[in-house]
């Protein structure tokens, strides 16, 4: 009897061993029609629905089959894919729409975002469908803030030019994305100052008691030869890494479930690896979490048991929903409690920016950050992900915590705002920069800023203390371009320097107000 129960046995793992050696794992991409990632696709082998995947936020799936298989890609108001599995193991598919298939769905209600729902009997009718699946969107779900380009401004009428310093660059890296998938960028994602931003130049190092130097020089214009370029260029002091003030950090890292795809937490894990591998043993680091709820991870831990601060993060995975604005409030609470004076006491907030729970709204989020930001504690963010990436909601918070915004899309994005720039990205050397230039009507007859169009303020807030402007770090650059009309064109000296007018003794490039 026993020799029989082992001959089964045997026999049974040796089907089993045989049952593995023919199956295989298929992964790839769903995209819409728009060339979009697909969320919520059902992929299930033809012969047996029992094996099954869904695409993630990314559009990507990964599913285990028998070696000769039928692939099925399903969703309601999509026409069926059927792919039989090749030599491949990689499956990429387009989804087309199925007009005839979305007119006999009976829609009982639409939520936020254009959500349809099918009636009960039509999910009864389709088992392999879950209601959450009805969620996909063939138009991107991603959020910015409306850009209104700036026009030329009469020199007689608007002498004077004034606006705040951005020093982020999440614009170029966040289109740098678009267009490595073959995709146009939104209109209102390209923000120009942060293009042209995101590289450093030679600016002559400051000297004196000023933390930064000023360089301009005027230029044909390269796009239009009867107007010329004027280039205003700012580069803040460099301060030596072992030089800097201790900091006290806090990693706020949004751990939802939109966060679950290979381009959002295992990427910003990594990228929080490298900056760990950064800190001294005079810094401290607290980790700070959210998804459904928030939480400590990490108590403040010094800068030298770096194990522990990458153990901690190791742990972190991904599930449940936003619960953003909670987790802000702990962070503050957390870089509160082991407040440094004189030092750098800065939240470094990593997400999608997908806040769904609790405090949501932008005028909430401003509010909290802006009297965190005069309590002495700043924030860094940084932006992970695609398809529901919030760009507004990310600058905005970044912009009234007084921190800088980069969007990582690679690792090797992540090495250069948290390795390379180190210094620039955690450490404030000026706050609340901003610029103010005065024209001279006798030779430039108009002007137009090229960018800057949401850190623009009002002439009178150049002197005004209260009026919160952009911050510059250790090593940082600024540049910003203007196009000038000249007075009389065509004389054979149109344009002198404007920026050597002066009136009524105020002098046209100021750089800091603080």
């Amino acid at each position: 009897m026993k020799k029989t129960v082992i001959i089964l046995i045997t026999l049974l793992l040796l089907s089993s061993a045989a049952a593995i050696a023919q199956s295989r794992t298929i992964s790839g991409m769903v995209i819409d029609e728009n060339g979009m990632p697909f969320q919520y696709v059902n992929v299930y082998v033809e012969s047996n629905t029992s094996i099954y995947a869904i695409t993630d936020k990314t559009g990507s799936y990964r599913i285990t089959v028998p070696e000769k298989a039928t692939l099925v890609f399903a969703f309601v108001g999509y026409k069926v894919k059927k792919v039989k599995t090749g030599s491949s193991d990689v499956i990429n598919v387009v989804m087309e729409p199925d007009i005839t298939a979305l007119d006999e769905i009976i829609v009982v209600g639409y939520g936020k975002g254009r959500k349809m729902v099918a009636a009960e009997s039509e999910m009864q009718s389709r088992p392999l469908y879950h209601t959450a699946w009805y969620n996909h969107q063939p138009s991107n779900r991603e959020d910015y803030a409306r850009i209104r380009e700036n026009g030329f401004r009469s020199v007689e009428h608007n002498p004077l030019s004034t606006f705040s310093i951005d020093v982020d660059n999440a614009a170029y890296s966040n289109i740098r994305r678009f267009l490595n998938m073959g995709q146009m960028p939104p209109a209102d994602a390209v923000r120009i100052e942060e293009m042209i931003n995101y590289f450093s130049y030679d600016y002559p190092e400051p000297t004196g008691r000023h933390p930064f130097s000023v360089y301009t020089e005027v230029s044909d214009c390269p796009w239009n030869s009867e107007n010329m370029l004027l280039h205003i260029g700012l580069r803040g002091k460099s301060i030596e890494k072992n030089k800097l003030p201790p900091s006290n950090l806090v990693f706020l890292i949004d751990v939802s479930g939109s966060m679950d795809s290979p381009n959002k937490l295992p990427l910003l894990k990594s990228a929080f690896r490298m900056l760990v591998n950064e800190l001294r043993p005079s810094d401290r680091v607290a980790i700070i979490v959210y998804a459904g709820a928030s939480g400590v991870v990490l108590e403040s831990t010094p800068g030298n048991r770096k194990e522990v601060i990458i153990s901690a993060l190791d742990r972190l995975q991904a599930g449940g929903s936003t619960a953003g604005g909670a987790g802000l409030k702990l962070a503050y609470r957390v870089a509160e409690s082991n407040f440094i004076k004189d030092g750098n006491n800065r939240i470094i907030l990593a997400t999608d920016g997908d806040f769904n729970v609790g405090v949501t709204s932008n005028s909430e989020l401003e509010r909290m950050v802006e009297q965190e930001r005069k309590k002495g504690t700043f924030i860094t963010v940084l932006g992970f992900g695609m398809g529901n990436y919030k760009d507004n909601r990310l600058e905005t918070i970044a912009n009234k915590g007084n921190g800088n915004y980069a969007y990582i899309d690679n690792i090797q994005e992540a090495r250069k705002v948290l390795v390379q720039e180190f210094g620039g990205t955690l450490f404030t050397i000026a706050k609340d920069v901003k610029f103010q230039i005065e024209f001279n009507p006798a030779h430039v007859h108009s002007y137009r800023l090229i960018g800057y169009e949401n850190r623009l303020l009002n002439d009178e807030d150049f002197n005004d203390d209260t009026k919160d402007a952009g911050e510059m770090g250790s090593g940082h650059t600024v540049t910003a371009l203007y196009e000038l009309v000249p007075a009389g064109r065509g004389d054979a000296n149109p344009l002198v320097d404007p920026l050597k007018y002066q009136r009524n003794d105020r002098q046209p490039v100021r750089s800091l107000n603080d």
